[in-house]
């Protein structure tokens, strides 16, 4: 009986890891198909492909699964089409919350992101209901290396037209208009050499909503579900915990 149960016991994390593998492959490969898609399917001329397939390639992910992807942004593949989404709506205690999402059925993604925050007490809304309270900037984040000065990165990124740069405690973050962000990140990446850790355009909360006790375990809860979901790509909220 004890060798049964430790092989069941085995059986089950390993179901539990290969879920979560599948799971994040899944999330990888929609990456990858909306950077192909956006910006061309060759990674030599597309930085933002090249760093979707650097990160799967780094989670291990099959060469197999990325070429599909990449095949069905351009087309060159059939199977299913995907469809780009942003759910609004206020979470508990009235924060703001986007929620970008990539589905091949609408109907059953608004069914479950509904639910999601009907559950956690909050509600969904119609498109424009939060979108005025963030500011959609490109965000690039570079580690802090040794040889790495603060002053040169900040030139490097002003000259190649950047807005801003703040530092924290382990990385530099450049902040960018949307319509250059592109440009911003192939200089930084492809002349300049620097080794880019994070770069999307995202949406930035201009306010923020504090929240504390239930409230705050509330909201914790709605972003756990959501994040749960395959078809969810990014969550954006103007969260501040008090």
């Amino acid at each position: 009986m004890s060798g049964h149960s430790k092989w069941n016991n085995i059986q089950h994390k390993k179901n539990a890891l290969d879920a979560v593998r599948g799971k994040m492959f899944m999330k990888l490969s929609k990456d990858i198909f909306l950077e192909a898609r956006h910006g061309g399917g060759d990674p030599s001329m597309n930085a933002g492909l090249r760093h979707a397939i650097e990160k799967a390639k780094a989670a291990n992910m099959p060469n197999d699964n990325i070429s599909r992807a990449i095949k069905k942004a351009t087309g060159n593949l059939d199977g299913v089409t995907y469809e780009e989404i942003t759910y609004e709506g206020y979470g508990p205690g009235g924060v703001a919350v986007m929620v970008d999402v990539l589905t091949d059925n609408r109907n059953r993604s608004a069914s479950d992101i509904r639910h999601a925050f009907t559950k956690s007490g909050g509600n969904l809304g119609e498109s424009g209901s939060v979108g005025f309270l963030f500011e959609k900037q490109g965000i690039i984040e570079i580690e802090k290396k040794d040889g790495l000065d603060e002053d040169t990165v900040m030139m490097d990124a002003i000259d190649a037209g950047a807005d801003d740069m703040r530092t924290e405690e382990d990385r530099f973050i450049i902040v960018t208009t949307p319509d250059v962000f592109e440009d911003v990140r192939k200089t930084l990446d492809e002349e300049k050499g620097y080794e880019i850790d994070r770069a999307e355009v995202a949406m930035i909360p201009t306010t923020k909503t504090p929240l504390s006790g239930t409230d705050l375990e509330k909201m914790e809860a709605l972003i756990e579900a959501l994040e749960d979901n395959d078809d969810v790509q990014d969550i954006y909220s103007n969260l501040e915990e008090a």
